[in-house]
């Protein structure tokens, strides 16, 4: 049986006109919640005709429902319309280097159900598949939803995303997942759209939905994990560049002469803040001294928290080398918030004071000076909410081309 956004190809395809009026009701109650008749008139400029006539096609498909009968103003009593944010469901997930998470929300990106686990994301796709699909039936079955009450899938990968090769990592930063490819997979289990993205780009969204704010609509996501990713917001869009590689800042070089990274080049950002070198280095250290190695990123955090002095040195030199490429991005972009995502943030000030400290040597004054920096205040599944949240925003966006879609990658 069709859910109800999947029953709304046969309303909101009448016109483009039509369409258009669609999308401002539709998002105008999403907005919020709970509104009358009169007032989605009065705030669209639609007539009271016009505004009758999309709303009833919209009661039929269970998106929205008349409530109760608001207050007066000298007539009748309006009928509350309120927007049904479980007329049907989204599966979010995150692709890691290491790890998977997935969760399932409703049509407000509220995590209904979740799921997380270590995988060998970067060799062994074929078991990060099995087990992205094993992610996906688990949260269904805790909540007790069917793939058909699916509105769509979201998906944040560890890589650009060519919109010409959908559902395929890039072989430049993923090589072993050639010929692997995410969406048909997604699409041969469960038949449902699959939508993907760069991870930072989708931790990005999920900042600019969820946490940063209504005024805020310029911001860098950084994430600092194995690799180093960007995700940007500009006028309020993800930014993603002609071929889907803006805000690669990990392999940006900030020494000619470092390390080898594996995209070929020498001295990328990854090299010097990325969890492999941390734990390399804290590793080294410990041999040294004769020490126990923390053997996760979690632990080196924990370790330099605790006041461990070379975990608290490695803490601050990722902060004033990760603070090198958080520069040349406000030099370029003059954004106005700066946040930082990724297991290192744990350390809070340790790492945003080194950060700081790099950035205001080597970025112009007045992007420093209106710039926020901070932490994300997301939790760990944010990420995976923003993959959650790039369906949504598609299907308030464009409702009547989103749900008219067949099968396949949008």
């Amino acid at each position: 049986m069709a859910t109800p956004l999947q029953a709304l190809p046969h309303v909101l395809g009448a016109s483009a006109m039509r369409a258009q009026h669609n999308r401002l009701i539709l998002n105008l109650l999403w907005t919020e919640r709970e509104i009358s008749r009169a007032d989605l008139s009065r705030r669209t400029g639609l007539s009271r005709s016009t505004v009758s006539a999309i709303v009833n096609d919209l009661l039929s498909t269970g998106l929205v429902k008349e409530a109760y009968a608001g207050a007066s103003t000298g007539g009748r009593r309006p009928i509350m319309l309120e927007f049904q944010d479980d007329a049907s469901f989204i599966v979010g997930i995150e692709i890691g280097a290491t790890h998977i998470s997935c969760v399932l929300t409703d049509l407000r990106c509220k995590v209904r159900a979740s799921w997380s686990a270590n995988a060998p994301v970067r060799d062994e796709p074929q078991i990060a598949l099995d087990k992205m699909v094993a992610a996906v039936r688990s949260v269904l079955d805790a909540d007790g939803i069917q793939p058909e009450q699916l509105l769509a899938i979201g998906v944040a990968v560890p890589s650009p995303v060519d919109n010409s090769r959908p559902g395929e990592l890039l072989p430049l930063i993923v090589p072993k997942w050639q010929g692997y490819n995410i969406a048909t997979t997604l699409e041969e289990n469960f038949s449902r759209p699959v939508f993907i993205d760069n991870d930072a780009n989708l931790g990005a969204l999920a900042e600019l939905w969820w946490a940063a704010g209504p005024a805020v609509s310029n911001l860098v996501y950084i994430k600092v994990a194995t690799g180093i990713g960007a995700g940007l917001i500009i006028d309020g869009r993800i930014f993603r560049g002609s071929a889907g590689i803006a805000g690669e800042i990990g392999h940006t070089a900030i020494d000619s002469n470092g390390p080898p990274c594996g995209c070929g080049l020498n001295g990328c950002l990854t090299t010097f803040v990325g969890t492999n070198f941390l734990l390399q280095h804290a590793a080294e250290y410990a041999q040294e001294h004769g020490t126990a190695a923390p053997r996760t990123l979690d632990e080196f955090v924990d370790a330099a928290l605790e006041g461990d002095p070379r975990a608290a040195e490695l803490v601050r030199y990722t902060g004033e080398r990760l603070g090198i490429g958080v520069a040349n991005m406000l030099n370029l972009l003059n954004p106005d918030t700066i946040i930082l995502g990724g297991g290192i943030t744990r350390a809070g000030d340790l790492l945003v004071d080194a950060v700081r400290s790099t950035i205001e040597k080597s970025s112009l004054a007045a992007s420093v000076s209106n710039a926020d920096i901070r932490v994300s205040a997301l939790d760990e599944w944010g990420i995976a909410v923003g993959a959650a949240t790039l369906v949504l925003e598609s299907a308030l966006q464009a409702p009547a081309q989103f749900f008219a879609a067949p099968q396949g990658v949008l």
